[in-house]
């Protein structure tokens, strides 16, 4: 599952090591408000509430309650809920082993990372 939303990548933001290679990371995100004009939503990432913009969906695609992921600020595509908590679960793991800070910048990061596919592919 994991595996489906990472991409290797050569951009130190928002990256860790996995088995020896650079991946990017796209953390699941929960869409927890949709602005009036559909165009903007917030999203909250393990904790860490942020907007995203809906320009790269269709019309009505994403609601309250459903799991994103997110590249350069834009939600690129919705993740069964079952695979977004698997996801998370397994983040959790990793980010159990960083300290407070790096923890928060890493959610913070997420979207720097130039390289990844949409889909996660």
């Amino acid at each position: 599952m994991v595996v489906s939303i990472l991409s290797t990548i050569n951009n130190p933001l928002s990256t860790f090591r996995l088995k020896g290679e650079v991946v990017c990371l796209s953390i699941p995100s929960k869409v927890v408000k949709i602005s009036e004009d559909k165009s903007i939503c917030t999203v909250d990432t393990m904790g860490v509430q942020r907007e995203a913009s809906l320009m790269m969906m269709g019309e009505d695609d994403v609601k309250i309650g459903d799991y994103v992921l997110l590249h350069i600020g834009f939600v690129m595509n919705k993740i069964d809920e079952e695979e977004a908590l698997a996801s998370i679960d397994t983040y959790k793991e990793i980010l159990e082993l960083m300290d407070e800070e790096e923890r928060r910048q890493a959610i913070l990061d997420d979207d720097a990372c130039e390289n990844r596919t949409v889909n996660g592919l």
